[in-house]
């Protein structure tokens, strides 16, 4: 690899990586995180050797490529780069990356433009989900400038509509992989949920919180984060992902009543430092936990009525809408947000 591999870096959503075409990494998996790792320059806390940002937001991968599916453009794969491990896994989808995904092919050639928007189904590798995104493309390319606006990120941008399909069970089998809305772990009633990303929700009360702390001063609360974990452990073999120690899945999410008139106040942990804001598939799964019968987000949210609503999940940096459209018997139909990307850099990376 010494001439290099073709890569563009960007920002998907409130998340940051590399985008990569299948073709030009190696297709055994062993041999492609080698590579993966060297470019992010992990494991190092401060990835000094590599690309990486120092934080899990920030040392994230796309691996995209044209479709065999019928109906489907690309099949997306998102790896995540532990930053001070040598640990690369597919164990979760990225809902962030994934607004990255169609600018991506666009750019690359695997999607002809369509218009002045351009739609494309993606299928997600790590899930065996389908999501139909829309691009804005005038005047025959992708547009990055726009009015739309996300928490989380500077600016203004083009919007990137992500419309979710079948997302309930993907990664644990169920929506509530136990069969129930509320499970006691470690003496904690929990909400043990798979809305798209595989989630443990617990109310901030319960660890004595106020629930609006600031990130950096829960990273530094040593007992805290080991209750969580132990919680962690013993909530993955639950929800059938096995033995967790290694994965970064299921997320664990503190939520309380929300500040600023949204439906509920979160902060997530990824899964063992406390996110800055919150990752798209992981509000989709506290806005539905929110539309449960029980359950400690069901009892902290505020919420309207109707077969359609707009959910605001509050985060640390601001607010994610999450757009939830309900059947008649008020199961979930589809899970819809809006999103934003920025080509950074295209070029080539070495490892």
């Amino acid at each position: 690899m010494s001439d290099g591999i073709r890569a563009m870096w960007m920002r998907g959503g409130t998340s940051k990586g590399g985008y990569f075409l299948a073709s030009d990494l190696p297709a055994d998996p062993a041999q492609r995180d080698a590579i993966l790792l060297r470019i992010m320059g992990s494991p190092d806390p401060r990835q000094i050797d590599g690309m990486g940002g120092a934080d899990p937001l920030t040392s994230k991968v796309a691996v995209v490529r044209r479709s065999d599916r019928a109906g489907v453009d690309v099949d997306y794969l998102f790896l995540q780069v532990f930053v001070d491990r040598a640990v690369v896994t597919d164990a979760q989808n990225c809902g962030n990356i994934l607004a990255g995904v169609g600018p991506f092919a666009i750019e690359r050639g695997l999607v002809a433009v369509q218009g002045d928007q351009t739609r494309l189904r993606i299928f997600m590798q790590n899930t065996g989900q389908l999501a139909d995104v829309t691009v804005q493309t005038p005047a025959g390319r992708v547009t990055y400038a726009g009015d739309s606006a996300i928490d989380g990120v500077p600016g203004h941008a083009a919007p990137v509509e992500i419309v979710f399909q079948e997302t309930a069970g993907s990664s644990c089998g169920a929506l509530l992989p136990t069969g129930r809305a509320v499970d006691w772990v470690e003496g904690i009633a929990c909400t043990l949920i798979d809305d798209g990303m595989p989630s443990v929700i617990m109310a901030a009360a319960d660890f004595g919180l106020v629930g609006d702390e600031d990130p950096a001063e829960l990273d530094a609360m040593t007992d805290l984060k080991t209750r969580i974990e132990a919680i962690r452990l013993k909530a993955g073999p639950m929800m059938n992902l096995g033995d967790v120690a290694a994965k970064s899945v299921p997320k664990m999410v503190l939520v309380s009543a929300a500040r600023h008139g949204g439906t509920i106040m979160t902060r997530s942990f990824i899964p063992h430092v406390c996110h800055k804001a919150i990752g798209v598939l992981g509000a989709v799964s506290v806005g539905t936990a929110c539309l449960l019968p029980e359950g400690p987000a069901a009892h902290i949210a505020q919420q309207g009525a109707g077969r359609e609503r707009r959910l605001s999940i509050e985060h640390p940096t601001g607010e994610f809408t999450v757009l939830v459209r309900l059947d008649p018997e008020g199961a979930v139909l589809s899970a819809g947000v809006l999103r934003t990307a920025r080509k950074l850099a295209d070029g080539v990376v070495f490892a």
